[in-house]
């Protein structure tokens, strides 16, 4: 657990790219919906952070980390 008087160290950054600290965003709000609606929500969730990586963006939370808390948060 990180002392809230010790500064967090600071990312790499890589030839421009954004890191994008995260778990982000979270989905959870989402749990009460019905399943084909979380489904959807799910694969936007994917469409959207890959959109993201295309344009750059690097991601703390690798991919399998961001899929298994993804669908355990849309309870899927």
């Amino acid at each position: 657990m990180n002392n809230p008087s010790t500064p967090t160290q600071a990312l790499q950054q890589r030839s421009g790219a954004s890191i994008i600290t995260g778990p982000w965003p979270a989905y959870s709000q989402f749990k009460g919906f019905p399943e084909r609606e979380r489904w959807g929500i799910y694969e936007l969730a994917k469409v959207g952070r890959q959109a993201m990586e295309d344009r750059g963006a690097k991601f703390s939370e690798d991919y399998d980390a961001f899929v298994r808390r993804v669908t355990e948060e849309l309870d899927l």
